[in-house]
């Protein structure tokens, strides 16, 4: 068991809230006399985990967090996975069905099929 996505949602975790105490920090900084100023364009908050200031190791480790999902391509690798699941499936129905079946013959003198067996078995 791996303990590195426990390991990055810790980080996550610490890095939103140390974010966010930054943000508590600069707002209770403001002269409290004066007009508020205007918030310029860029110091508006972009939705989600890509207006977090992270390290380009986290970033790297965790990209699934970052970029934004491509429908088509999800499409694409369902459909690929789905394809290859029933494919081992059919594989595995076509070799039960072929295993190869013999007479034999008691030492009562019956003749019976019986399935070849490895002499693993």
């Amino acid at each position: 068991m791996s303990l590195e996505p426990a390991v990055s949602w810790c980080l996550l975790i610490f890095l939103v809230q140390i974010h966010s105490s930054s943000q508590m920090s600069s707002q209770s900084a403001e002269p409290g006399g004066g007009k508020a100023e205007v918030p310029k364009e860029k110091d508006f908050k972009t939705p989600g985990l890509r207006g977090i200031q992270t390290t380009t190791l986290f970033r790297a480790v965790n990209p699934e967090l970052f970029i934004k999902p491509n429908k088509p391509m999800m499409v694409f690798g369902l459909l690929t996975i789905s394809l290859c699941v029933g494919y081992l499936g059919y594989l595995h129905a076509a070799t039960e069905n072929t295993q190869d079946l013999y007479e034999a013959v008691d030492s009562d003198g019956t003749s019976y099929m019986r399935r070849k067996t490895s002499k693993w078995d």
